[in-house]
């Protein structure tokens, strides 16, 4: 498994690649399916249906030796035929971070391109996308060990 990223300082949307050997249809689900999703999330414990797309998120993030758990509205698109799953959530209703993964395949590996964006009325975007980068890297590990794929 491979991962790239690019983070211009004027540019607030974070762009990482991931390469993982594995087909197409193997990795889109973990990313597509809600509850695929949340098993190899590194923070995120549950995702609830609300219906139509839209989601509440379980989450619990580490401050220190102290868990901190909270709950969040989110919402899923995913397009098979188009290789795309885009998800919207607001955090505290203070912070939204829309995410999309474009999937492609080349020869026996899946190229998912990511791009984050986060906007927040606190003055923590850079280091919220750095915490998601941190996240997201681990995420894809944890498809890479489900999948059994070599790293």
């Amino acid at each position: 498994m491979q991962s790239k990223s690019s983070s211009p300082r004027k540019n607030p949307i974070m762009k990482l690649k991931h390469t993982l050997q594995a087909s197409l249809q193997d990795v889109f689900p973990y990313l597509a399916d809600p509850d695929l999703f949340a098993s190899v999330h590194p923070v995120i414990s549950k995702i609830e249906t609300k219906g139509n797309g839209h989601y509440v998120v379980h989450e619990t993030l580490k401050l220190g030796p102290i868990p901190f758990s909270f709950t969040y509205p989110a919402i899923i698109h995913h397009d098979v035929e188009m290789g795309t799953v885009h998800m919207q959530a607001i955090v505290f209703k203070m912070t939204t971070m829309n995410m999309s993964f474009q999937f492609t395949k080349e020869n026996d590996m899946t190229i998912i391109e990511e791009n984050i964006d986060i906007k927040s009325k606190l003055p923590f975007n850079a280091l919220t996308l750095n915490v998601v980068k941190s996240q997201h890297l681990e995420l894809f590990k944890n498809i890479a060990r489900t999948l059994a794929i070599p790293s």
